[in-house]
């Protein structure tokens, strides 16, 4: 008999009218990987939150080890053993402070730490903690100079340091190279094996294929599958979570009109290859490749936030070299960033007024903002794109992932623009989220080109008229997204003698299309 180490039972949470869970039973148990899989506004979030201290239930019952658990705080339940790591990766760490420091802050803190803080020792005891994760870096670097992949991992180093009983990893791959991922797949395989409890939210196919040992699936706050069977039934557990039966994405290549971006013998660094590239008018194009192969480098460069070693760009016929983003969306070329919580969302700002941002100059008259203007655009493009929410009002932390993803999308969609790059636009977004943004930006993609940055191959193989893969800042192969060969396509990204994205093979890549 599977020990059972955090039991939940009748759990039911609500805001005013709003009710987020409705009864949910979920056992989670020792030396198993559930895999929670829900759309955003399922209510996976809220269960997390209540389960490591943000939140308190309204109703229902909570055991951890057989004892009864209501943490009074986060610091209370990672105290009494659930850890979480959420997908905001700078809610796991403290930029400001360095790598040693945020992966023993824990035990500075400890009753009986003392005022006193030996230096030698605590970097000895760090490089334990990241030897631990096959970690290289200097321990002695400010977690803020690391990129992102580096700060996921510090934060999942850190939360292993705690030795939890309930690991909670929100998200974890999401910003992870195939190489990373593998390792804290390694991590998790061990952690299992020593008994340890683990709760893994995740929107990929190859993640949730790797290491779930279950599925839970949620649906308005309530679960609706439980997949534990071997084989699982992922087709099923999808099914589950978007309440219907699951259909082809059938997409008939558009082939465009006249080149609007031509991209010419450019080199992303000083000893890449060169790189080029013709983006024609109603194109949308996925530019695919692993973490570090170029794809947000390219991005960057065409939006004017880098400088590209070699190298030219034509837009509609004429040179094209931004100083900056500012001149960039002078010339109509616009981007949406990845890493939204960081790059794109104002928290303190309503939806409207996050929408609107970039344009508050088209909504103005000699200075004055026409708020109703403003607000007419917002609405109107809630409507378009599909953003749930009670009004333009609404705060922005309000909403769930896929919508906070919906409005930034809709922000560079409220104008007409000649080159819309989308960077990771899908991450930490749910499958049916997923596809309203991929109908809506193929639907809204005449007089324009479209370029989606995506890692992930379905995500690609959803929206494109045409794949574009990058292997080490360098094309590999090009496809129209008509019969695709994933073989071709998988051996393409992975690059010659690496393992697959996320430990992705053919047969994986097959399944991951049906699935996603």
């Amino acid at each position: 008999m599977v020990e059972v180490t955090c039991k939940l039972s009748g759990l039911e949470k609500s805001f005013g009218r709003n009710h987020v869970l409705r009864g949910i039973d979920m056992e989670l148990r020792a030396g198993e990987v559930t895999a929670l899989m829900g759309a955003n506004g399922a209510g996976k979030s809220t269960l997390v939150k209540v389960l490591c201290g943000y939140h308190f239930a309204d109703a229902g019952d909570i055991t951890l080890c057989g004892a009864p658990y209501e943490p009074a705080d986060a610091a209370d339940a990672i105290f009494k053993g659930v850890v979480t790591v959420h997908q905001s990766i700078d809610d796991g760490v403290i930029p400001d402070l360095d790598v040693a420091t945020n992966l023993t802050l824990d035990r500075l803190t400890e009753p009986g730490a003392g005022l006193f803080v030996n230096d030698r020792n605590l970097r000895r005891q760090a490089r334990k903690v990241a030897e631990g994760m096959g970690l290289t870096m200097d321990v002695r670097t400010r977690v803020a100079d690391l990129d992102v992949a580096d700060r996921q991992m510090i934060a999942i180093a850190r939360a292993m340091a705690r030795a939890p009983k309930l690991l909670i990893l929100d998200e974890p791959t999401s910003s992870l190279s195939a190489s990373e991922a593998e390792r804290l797949f390694a991590l998790i395989d061990r952690l299992r094996a020593e008994g340890v409890a683990i709760l893994y939210i995740s929107h990929r196919m190859s993640d949730i294929r790797r290491v779930a040992d279950r599925i839970v699936s949620m649906r308005d706050g309530a679960i609706s599958g439980l997949f534990e069977t071997d084989p699982l039934d992922y087709v099923g557990a999808v099914n589950a979570m978007l309440g219907h039966q699951m259909t082809e994405v059938d997409i008939d290549p558009v082939h465009g009109g006249k080149a609007i971006l031509e991209i010419s013998d450019l080199r992303l660094f000083d000893d890449s290859p060169l790189i080029n590239l013709s983006a024609r008018e109603g194109e949308v194009i996925a530019v695919t490749g692993l973490l570090g192969s170029g794809t947000t480098q390219l991005a960057e460069v065409i939006f004017g936030l880098a400088a590209p070693a070699e190298g030219a760009m034509r837009l509609d016929g004429s040179p094209y070299s931004p100083s900056g983003a500012s001149d960039a969306v002078t010339r109509g070329v616009f981007m949406s960033p990845k890493d939204r919580a960081v790059n794109a969302v104002v928290a303190d700002f309503d939806i409207a007024n996050n929408m609107t941002l970039p344009f508050l100059k088209a909504f103005s008259r000699f200075s004055f903002l026409s708020e109703r203007a403003q607000r007419q655009a917002a609405s109107d493009m809630i409507d378009r794109i599909g953003v749930v929410c009670q009004s333009d009002r609404d705060g922005i932390s309000t909403l769930s992932g896929g919508n906070q993803q919906k409005v930034i999308i809709g922000r560079w969609l409220l104008k007409a623009s000649r080159v819309l790059l989308l960077d990771e636009p899908f991450q930490g977004v749910d499958i049916g989220a997923r596809r309203d943004i991929g109908q809506y930006i193929r639907q809204s993609a005449a007089g324009r080109t479209t370029l989606v940055f995506v890692a992930e191959i379905d995500e690609a193989l959803e929206i494109a008229d045409r794949i574009i893969v990058l292997n080490e800042a360098e094309i590999a192969g090009e496809y129209i997204n008509s019969n695709v060969d994933l073989n071709s396509l998988v051996a393409d990204v992975s690059g010659p003698g690496r393992p697959p994205a996320n430990g992705t093979g053919p047969d994986q890549a097959q399944t991951q299309v049906m699935a996603g």
